[in-house]
C-alpha cells in the first residue's frame, strides 16, 4: 500500500497544496513552524478521520476560511483508493472512499493501516492512564473490528450507567434492578475488551523487546505488564462491591475504563528511572512494534510517519532505528527534520531512493529527489 498523492485545501497553514510522493522515503525539511508535521498530520487524518495532534476538528481549518480538505490517492492491492476527508464549519466531518460516504467513521478505521512517532508520544509515559489505554486500542482497532465494536458500545453503556447514578443522587431513591440490566451489558463487553487486550499484550510484549534490544544494542531489559482491576475480579463482582461508593461518586468507578499499561526499565518505572534518551526509545520501540503488530494481523505494511524523532537520541540510536525502517520489511516512510544534511547523512549507507520536499516559511514546497 502506498499514498501516490496528497492534496489539501484550507488545511491548517495551507491554502491550496498538491504533492506527489516517492514509494519509499519521502523526507520534509525546513525550519520550524512552516509546516512539516501538518503534512504527516493530513496523512493520518485519511487514515484515522480525525487529526493525530489537536482533536477539535474545526481548529484544523485555516484561519478565515470555512472548511478545509484532505484529498488522498493510494494505491493498494493493486487497486486506486481515493480517499477524502472534508470538514466544514458546524457541520459534520465527512470521509469518503472512491466518492462514497462512510455512514459510521468506525468502518474505515484499519482500511489504511498507519503508525506515527511523534514528539508528542512523550504523553504516553508522562500522562495518565487514559492516553496509555487509547494506545492500546488504537493498535488492537486497526485490526480487528469487533473489538472496536466492543468498545464503542462499553463507552455508550458506562455513559447511561453514570447518568443513571446522577439521576439516582439527584431523585433521592434507588433500583438496583434498573441498574443490573447496565452491569450484565458492561460484563459482557468488558470481558470481550479484558481478554482481547490481555491475547494483544501477549504477543505484542515480545516484539516490542525485540525492538528495543535493536535501538539499545541489548543494553537495558524493559517490559510492558497490563494492569487491570479484572486481573483478579469479574465485572459483576467488581461492580457489587463498590456499589456503595459508585452511588456516593455519581460515575462508575471501576471497570476495563480504569485499566493501564505499565512501562518499566530494569523492573523500575521508566516515568522516574528512565533517561531521555531511554525513554525515548522506549517510545520508538513501542511504535515500531505497533508497526509489526498490525503487519502481521494485516498482511499490509502500515504507513510510517517520523516526526522529527532524531531529537534526545545519540548517534549509534538514531542510526539503528533508520537502518530498520529503511530495510525492505518497511512500506512507505514519511520523515520530517530541521536539517536535510543531517538526513542525507543518514540515508548515505541506504541504497534507496529519497525523495526530499523542502518547504519555505511561505509553505511553498521544492522537491528533489535523489537516487543511490
Amino acid at each position: 500500500m502506498i499514498l501516490k498523492s496528497l492534496n489539501l485545501l484550507n488545511y491548517k497553514n495551507f491554502d491550496a497544496f498538491t504533492v506527489e510522493f516517492d514509494a519509499k522515503i519521502n523526507c520534509f525539511v525546513g525550519a520550524n513552524g512552516v509546516g512539516k508535521t501538518n503534512i504527516l498530520d493530513a496523512i493520518y487524518h485519511l487514515s484515522f478521520g480525525k487529526s493525530y495532534f489537536n482533536p477539535i476538528a474545526s481548529q484544523n481549518i485555516r484561519h478565515e476560511e470555512d472548511f478545509f480538505v484532505v484529498d488522498g490517492l493510494y494505491e493498494k492491492n493493486e487497486r486506486s483508493e481515493k480517499v477524502i476527508v472534508s470538514l466544514k464549519r458546524g457541520q459534520k466531518k465527512i470521509i469518503k472512499r472512491n466518492g462514497k460516504a462512510y455512514d459510521r467513521f468506525s468502518d474505515h478505521i484499519g482500511f489504511l493501516p498507519l503508525v506515527i512517532i511523534s514528539p508528542a508520544d512523550r504523553d504516553l509515559i508522562i500522562e495518565g492512564s487514559d492516553t496509555r489505554r487509547k494506545f492500546m486500542d488504537g493498535v488492537i482497532s486497526q485490526s480487528d473490528k469487533g473489538y472496536l465494536e466492543a468498545l464503542l458500545n462499553y463507552s455508550k453503556i458506562l455513559a447511561q450507567r453514570n447518568a443513571l447514578l446522577k439521576y439516582f443522587a439527584l431523585n433521592n431513591n434507588f433500583n438496583k434492578d434498573s441498574l443490573d440490566v447496565y452491569n450484565e451489558q458492561l460484563n459482557e463487553y468488558g470481558s470481550i475488551i479484558y481478554n482481547k487486550r490481555k491475547t494483544f499484550l501477549d504477543a505484542f510484549t515480545p516484539i516490542f523487546k525485540n525492538r528495543y534490544k535493536a535501538i539499545s544494542n541489548n543494553n537495558e531489559d524493559v517490559d510492558l505488564t497490563y494492569n487491570s482491576q479484572l486481573n483478579d475480579s469479574s465485572l459483576l463482582e467488581l461492580f457489587a462491591t463498590n456499589i456503595n461508593k459508585d452511588r456516593m461518586l455519581q460515575y462508575t468507578s471501576v471497570g476495563i475504563h480504569k485499566d493501564d499499561l505499565n512501562f518499566e526499565i530494569d523492573t523500575f518505572p521508566i516515568k522516574k528511572f528512565g533517561s531521555q534518551g531511554q525513554q525515548k526509545s522506549f517510545l520508538v520501540a513501542l511504535k515500531l512494534a505497533q508497526f509489526d503488530f498490525i503487519k502481521q494481523q494485516s498482511g499490509v505494511p502500515p504507513i510510517l510517519l517520523l516526526d522529527d524523532i532524531f531529537d534526545k537520541l545519540d548517534d549509534q540510536r538514531v542510526k539503528s532505528i533508520m537502518q530498520m525502517v529503511s530495510s525492505e520489511e518497511f512500506g512507505q516512510i514519511f520523515v520530517t527534520d530541521t536539517s536535510r544534511n543531517r538526513l542525507e547523512g543518514l540515508f548515505d549507507d541506504i541504497h534507496q531512493e529519497v525523495k526530499y520536499f523542502e518547504i519555505d516559511h511561505l509553505g511553498k514546497i521544492s522537491e528533489h529527489h535523489e537516487k543511490r
